[in-house]
């Protein structure tokens, strides 16, 4: 197979799963926004409608990896796919691998599946336990250790390793600081890389300084707002479902949920990773240089007005979004396939056979 039809392939498999990945995203992330809205101070919350809105797009947003991992596997392998790639998806969430970690996972489970069904062999009386029993427990148990032992491994040695860069970077520039905290929040969404800004800034948080918590939180920000102005620039680029994406991921990101460019970062990673990063590299430097400091580490929006210079906050905000956009808007290629993140329909019947 040559080397655009193996590139293909995995879009294939990853368009595939965004297209499940989509619907849950919107209806998490806008249930946390709509909950943040109704309650700004939901997270200390123990009760009402905000707070239950929050936790149950809370518990959704928890589903997200998993479900781009059972995703990636059902396109590669089918139905047997589905239950090892999403506890597998589980694993990457434990392990902080986030939403890159679960599209490798996704493979890795889709061929074991494909393995099984090609090398394993069972008589014929016994051939209905081959998708209820012997693909799931085999498949799971082999690509279970393997991503905890191997495939897991160097999501780890990242995290660590670039806990220590964001060390020995913290007595330098403020602007410096800022803008690498601020790239690394949007480089991975979620993984390795993202929890290692975070865990820097909540750490600095809790010895008073809270310079990098202002990073953190626009960081998060910027991606999502940036999307939604590049669709305003070139909105013939975009799909009818991406356009409808992008304006549900702003309201999203306004409240600092970030996963609601999800869907763009696994379809189009090689120009909207940058571009995001581009975009909140500055906020975050303008935002850490200028005297920002926010002792919250959430709460998006609502909670710039109780931080330190807040004016410079949004114009950070303002400058990194549309940085974001323009670079997005510029490089990104027209999306031909109007198709290609729409829901499938799924044919539910599980074809058991009890012999």
């Amino acid at each position: 197979m040559k080397e655009h039809g193996v590139i293909a392939l995995i879009k294939k498999h990853v368009l595939t799963a965004i297209g499940y990945m989509i619907p849950l995203v919107v209806a998490a992330g806008l249930c946390m926004a709509l909950g943040q809205f109704i309650d700004s101070d939901v997270r200390n919350s123990t009760s009402g409608i905000g707070y239950y809105l929050y936790k149950a797009g809370g518990f959704g947003m928890s589903a997200v990896v998993p479900v781009i991992t059972a995703g990636v596997a059902y396109s590669i392998a089918d139905r047997p796919g589905i239950a090892p790639g999403l506890i597998l998806g589980f694993i990457c969430t434990e392990i902080k691998a986030g939403f890159i970690g679960g599209i490798v996972a996704g493979f890795l489970v889709g061929y074991l599946v494909l393995a099984v069904k090609k090398y394993v062999k069972l008589p014929k009386a016994m051939q209905g336990l081959m998708p209820v029993m012997v693909i799931p427990v085999l498949v799971t148990a082999v690509a279970s250790v393997l991503m905890f032992t191997v495939v897991g491994q160097p999501f780890a040695w990242l995290q660590v390793t670039l806990t220590e860069a964001i060390s020995s970077l913290q007595s330098g520039s403020k602007f410096v600081f800022g803008a690498v905290l601020g790239g690394m929040a949007c480089f991975d969404f979620g993984g390795p890389v993202n929890k290692t800004a975070s865990m820097a800034a909540n750490a600095l948080g809790a010895d008073g300084i809270n310079g990098p918590m202002c990073a953190k939180i626009i960081g998060g920000m910027t991606p999502p707002i940036g999307l939604f102005i590049a669709t305003m620039i070139r909105k013939n680029k975009f799909t009818r479902t991406e356009l409808e994406t992008a304006k549900t991921a702003l309201p999203m990101g306004l409240c600092f949920i970030t996963e609601g460019v999800l869907p763009f970062a696994a379809a189009d990673p090689a120009r909207f990773i940058p571009s995001s990063m581009a975009g909140s590299a500055v906020a975050g430097a303008i935002a850490v240089g200028m005297g920002c400091e926010s002792v919250a580490g959430h709460g998006g929006i609502f909670v710039v007005p109780m931080m330190k210079n807040p004016v410079w906050f949004m114009i950070a905000l303002v400058i990194g979004s549309a940085v974001t956009g323009i670079i997005y808007a510029l490089i990104k290629k027209p999306s031909m396939d109007e198709t290609a993140a729409e829901e499938e329909d799924i044919d539910i019947d599980l074809d058991i056979r009890i012999e």
